[in-house]
């Protein structure tokens, strides 16, 4: 089953998260002082092939009832398709035609079918959908937005890390995809990393105080990495 000590370790010993000293623009437009980035993990395949291990656990450990792991484009999608593969080659009843292989647009074609509008193979039954990184969320809720206008059940949103920031509008990531009727979950936060990966690269002490703002400006309680 999903062991977090161990997806935690994985995290740290595979650079997900980092420091900058002067503060980056991350995709939402915000500025930060520490990145949480997981393209070295998906552009291996060995790690691929673990941490696709870790979702389907994930999955199972929370009793989510999964036809299809659906990977938020772009960021998620070879992750959406290897957890699928490997969740239905375990699964009761694997044959043709058991499950299907979705993917999704990065951007959606001006014209057809739903189904061809935007996936390369259209997610089927009770789906969960991957996503990387959730900062604001952003575009988590376009793909939300797309597929309930193609008709898909979506059972849940898994994010590998969850920043932990608040929203232009003050919700939380999670307040915002609930308020869709999803359920939000999580395999890691910045709020249990951070301190971590502070003690094992040991920024210094002013990008420490900047994250401790930065986190308080949104309402999160101090990190207390110093």
């Amino acid at each position: 089953m999903f062991n977090q000590e161990e997806f935690n370790k994985f995290i740290e010993e595979n650079g997900v998260y980092g420091f900058f000293e002067d503060a980056i623009t991350l995709k939402s437009g915000r500025k930060s002082h520490f990145y949480a980035n997981w393209r070295n993990v998906v552009e291996d395949v060995f790690l691929t092939d673990k941490l696709s291990d870790f979702v389907v656990d994930f999955a199972k450990e929370n009793g989510l009832e999964v036809d299809t792991f659906y990977g938020v484009p772009e960021g998620a999608t070879k992750l959406g398709v290897i957890s699928q593969f490997k969740m239905a080659k375990g699964s009761e009843g694997f044959a043709k035609g058991s499950h299907v292989l979705a993917m999704g647009r990065a951007k959606p074609k001006d014209h057809g079918a739903p189904k061809d509008k935007f996936f390369v193979g259209m997610p089927k039954g009770k789906v969960i959908v991957l996503e990387d990184v959730t900062t604001t969320g952003g575009s988590l809720i376009t793909t939300l937005d797309g597929l309930k206008e193609a008709g898909v059940d979506v059972a849940g949103v898994i994010s590998l890390t969850n920043r932990m920031e608040k929203r232009d509008d003050g919700k939380s990531v999670k307040e915002a995809v609930e308020e869709k009727g999803v359920k939000f979950y999580c395999m890691s936060t910045a709020l249990e990393l951070l301190p971590i990966m502070f003690k094992k690269l040991q920024p210094s002490e002013e990008v420490g105080k900047a994250i401790e703002a930065e986190f308080g400006e949104y309402g999160v309680e101090p990190l207390k990495v110093l």
